[in-house]
């Protein structure tokens, strides 16, 4: 089991989630965020730093002596190409140059549906390594993480996974989620999978739970030794009387899809 892991986006939503469930006796946690965290408490081996992920002297000092790196951290919606570029994929391929050069032996990408998001939804299954096909610059970010994570991989034998993560959250709150949500439980469960699977080379899987209406394939998520629990059924009754988007029904984006999210009009 690794003993100290770094997690950027620590102060962001599923960071925030993730924290107190990654904490093991023996583990030490280092977050880091360009948001102010709060302080540890004085029991939990938790360091912070404060710091963007684009800045690379200040990740290489976050990644010493780490055993893996979980990205988290970017932007986690639409915005202007300037900043997705500098945030999510300048900041993706410092990520992965830090632990490189830190000797870090295994870092796991946050992706997303997004990255595939312009591919039609379908009676079946979605398939792991679906080629890209993304909806948004925030969908291309993640493509372009997959990307970088397979050079990673493939020139310098780092374990790249990147996850395709639905919606990580409580509960659902969309009726799209009763088929994408990941509880925040399961998710933990996906990330300590990934962290522990021996030699796992480079993989992409999806990342969502048991869910009853689920679209994608946990084939690889299951490989690595993912077993979800959570179903988000049990919050259909409170979803199942609200109107879905139509594009939910058309593409795997949904309402990433729309042109009303188009990156020169959103503010």
């Amino acid at each position: 089991m690794p003993e100290r892991i770094v997690l950027t986006g620590a102060a962001g939503g599923m960071g925030r989630l993730m924290r107190p469930r990654l904490a093991r006796p023996g583990r030490s946690l280092r977050l880091v965020d360009i948001a102010p965290l709060a302080p540890p408490d004085p029991d939990e081996d938790v360091d912070t730093v404060q710091a963007s992920v684009a800045d690379l002297p200040a990740m290489e000092r976050a990644c010493e002596g780490a055993d893996a790196l979980i990205h988290l951290g970017g932007l986690s919606t639409e915005g202007p190409w300037e900043q997705i570029l500098e945030t999510n994929i300048h900041g993706t391929y410092v990520v992965l140059e830090a632990a490189r050069r830190s000797g870090v032996p295994r870092v796991i990408l946050a992706s997303s549906s997004h990255a595939v998001g312009f591919h039609p939804r379908q009676a079946s299954e979605v398939p792991d390594y679906l080629f890209p096909r993304p909806d948004t610059f925030y969908g291309v970010s993640k493509a372009a993480g997959e990307a970088l994570g397979s050079l990673y991989h493939d020139r310098y034998g780092l374990d790249v996974i990147c996850l395709r993560i639905g919606a990580c959250r409580e509960k659902p709150s969309l009726p799209r989620q009763l088929a994408t949500w990941l509880s925040p439980d399961d998710g933990a469960r996906l990330l300590e999978a990934a962290l522990t699977a021996p030699a796992p080379g480079f993989r992409v899987a999806w990342g969502v739970s048991a869910n009853t209406r689920r679209w994608f394939s946990l084939a690889e998520a299951h490989e690595l030794g993912y077993r979800p629990r959570d179903d988000a059924e049990q919050y259909a009754a409170g979803l199942d009387g609200e109107p879905a988007d139509g594009l939910d029904n058309v593409y795997l984006g949904g309402t990433f899809c729309s042109p009303e999210l188009d990156a020169e009009i959103t503010p």
